[in-house]
């Protein structure tokens, strides 16, 4: 659905589990601006680059990779309470925001999203967006990327004066839980946990989500190239009552919360 100018989205709004955020004039205006200023953005190296798949240390948290392959990428994002990211944009890529846990709210030039468990924001290339944590504890997210490219990337405004600068370079070595290939997916390689202990991550056949839905299950995102394609993912999203049936011969990324049997 569009953006009304200068307005806050109520909970409800997602009338198909999906708040679509796309950009708007102001948004074309604003990113001629920032590129007529220099601001640029980079091109990931599908085979290099390889800080990616590490901890990447942010000034309101940190952020790391759980599922990439040459078309798809799924990163997982600890905001800390009080903390926000950037208010940014990436002018060729789709992002859609999944939330896993705490509360917050998402905004836009023009707008503001409340952001709890089992929202789904689907940000369209070129739209500026911010995301901040507001307690009580961190706010977590997972992001998904389509097309990859992570340096695809404008800072407008930051509360830790980032602006116009590009993706980090930083990063820090998780040893305990590397990036390991998937050998049935073509250049695939994913973590199964998150760090913290609290959520799982596993490939599932749509047959089985169908057969074995589980009350831990969160989202499940298609990893076929239909979305990729079409700039609609299709993510099912459990935690919000969604009682859509998955496709029976495709796979997906599952993200549920970890349990204790």
């Amino acid at each position: 659905m569009p953006v009304p100018s200068n307005d806050v989205i109520p909970v409800d709004v997602a009338e198909n589990l999906v708040v679509r955020i796309d950009p708007g004039p102001r948004d074309f205006a604003v990113l001629r601006e920032v590129v007529r200023k220099g601001s640029r953005v980079g091109n990931e190296r599908l085979d290099a680059d390889e800080h990616l798949n590490e901890v990447i240390p942010k000034p309101w948290g940190l952020e790391y990779r759980v599922f990439v392959d040459d078309f798809l990428d799924v990163w997982n994002l600890r905001i800390e309470e009080g903390h926000a990211t950037s208010l940014h944009v990436h002018p060729r890529k789709l992002t859609y925001l999944l939330c896993l846990g705490g509360q917050g709210v998402a905004r836009t030039l023009s707008a503001e999203y409340p952001v709890g468990v089992g929202t789904l924001l689907r940000i369209g290339g070129g739209a500026f967006h911010s995301t901040r944590s507001l307690g009580p504890g961190p706010l977590f997210l997972v992001e998904v990327e389509a097309p990859r490219n992570k340096f695809d990337l404008i800072r407008l405004r930051d509360g830790y004066s980032r602006e116009n600068s590009g993706y980090e370079s930083e990063h820090r070595e998780l040893a305990e839980l590397p990036v390991r290939p998937v050998p049935y997916l073509p250049e695939a390689r994913m973590r199964d946990r998150s760090p913290c202990g609290g959520f799982r991550f596993e490939i599932r056949a749509g047959m089985d989500i169908f057969y074995r839905p589980r009350p831990e299950d969160l989202f499940h995102i298609p990893l076929g190239l239909t979305g990729v394609v079409t700039g609609e993912l299709g993510i099912l999203a459990p935690a919000r009552g969604d009682n859509r049936r998955p496709a029976v011969d495709e796979y997906y990324l599952s993200l549920a919360l970890a349990t204790t049997a």
